[in-house]
């Protein structure tokens, strides 16, 4: 980059530098997304925009830069701006969800490709990132038995979790659940991770982790960039199970993953067909299996949220949760006879 642009940290809490940024996007057929922490942009001379990148914890985003500066390593300082950003906030795991197509840019800033599916990579600051998060995890002897897993948000831990689990534990030799760990739900992800771990206590086969960073949420994948008519959740969900069966699931040898039948959530859905599509390309069972019902309707976490904010704790939502969550409900909030 010349010494006739410069690096400026664009402040989100002033308006003007909030309607600079949208507007630069937007003549770049890009959209300004509300959950940006911070942004940098590059300007001329003129204290004209050239260029701007964004993050929002640990994703770094809404890249663009004028066309006629494109290939002037303008990208490269304005990653690394970036990056110590974040670093300077305890944020040391770093991502960019880019077309493929701009791959090797974001390569040649430091980030390593680490998935690709239907056109957009994932890539992260650093190398061997699943393995590394998965390693820890990994029992010796796992390598010849049948090891299975379950990814649950847990928001709270019900019933229906517990059915599942136990399916899936009586399937298999281990199972390892994953309680999504990123801090987006009613539940903190540690109450979530502890009524897990209670709600399958008597599972001696079924061990309990946070998912880390890399299982990918509909509420933090990117946007900015996608195209009318191009389906966000279809694309966050192939990039999401494609890297559990490329990196995580061979790691851990994990065979099977379960996952219960969604009538209400067409999102969910889509993303059980996605793993009935996905999965055995890689050699990968998938699992889907009736729901849980209680008094004719389909036991789920949303549900239990929903009659906590109605109603609080009453007979209803226990009837919806084992022991230990119900335990951790009485406490933590107004129970109604």
């Amino acid at each position: 980059m010349t010494d006739e642009y410069h690096i400026i940290q664009l402040d989100l809490r002033n308006s003007h530098d909030v309607i600079q940024l949208k507007q630069f996007l937007a003549k770049h057929e890009l959209t300004y997304e509300s959950d940006i922490q911070a942004a940098f942009g590059v300007t001329d001379e003129k204290d004209t925009l050239v260029a701007c990148g964004c993050a929002a914890d640990s994703l770094l985003k809404c890249f663009a830069v004028k066309p006629e500066l494109r290939g002037q390593n303008i990208l490269g300082p304005l990653v690394s701006r970036l990056v110590q950003e974040r670093f300077a906030h305890g944020i040391y795991d770093l991502f960019i969800i880019t077309r493929a197509q701009n791959c090797p840019l974001f390569s040649n800033c430091g980030f390593t490709p680490l998935v690709e599916a239907n056109g957009l990579t994932l890539l992260e600051n650093r190398q061997n990132g699943p393995e590394s998060f998965a390693s820890p995890l990994f029992v010796p002897g796992d390598e010849k038995k049948a090891i299975g897993c379950l990814v649950m948000n847990c928001n709270p831990f019900t019933l229906g979790h517990q059915a599942l689990a136990e399916y899936a534990a009586d399937q298999c030799d281990a199972v390892h659940l994953f309680v999504v760990e990123e801090n987006r739900s009613l539940f903190h992800s540690q109450v979530r991770l502890q009524l897990a771990q209670e709600g399958v206590a008597h599972l001696s086969n079924v061990r309990v982790h946070l998912s880390g960073p890399y299982m990918i949420s509909s509420s933090t994948f990117p946007t900015y960039f996608l195209k009318k008519g191009e389906d966000a959740a279809k694309l966050q969900s192939a990039l999401d199970i494609t890297l559990f069966a490329q990196h995580i699931a061979p790691s851990l040898y994990i065979t099977k993953r379960f996952a219960g039948e969604e009538p209400l959530d067409p999102v969910t859905a889509g993303y059980n067909d996605a793993m009935e599509t996905i999965l055995p390309q890689y050699g990968i069972q998938f699992c889907k299996i009736p729901r849980v019902k209680s008094g004719g309707n389909v036991i789920s976490a949303s549900r239990v949220r929903k009659i906590l904010s109605e109603k609080g704790v009453c007979e209803d939502v226990l009837a919806l949760v084992p022991e230990s969550t119900a335990r951790y409900l009485k406490a933590a909030f107004e129970v109604h006879p």
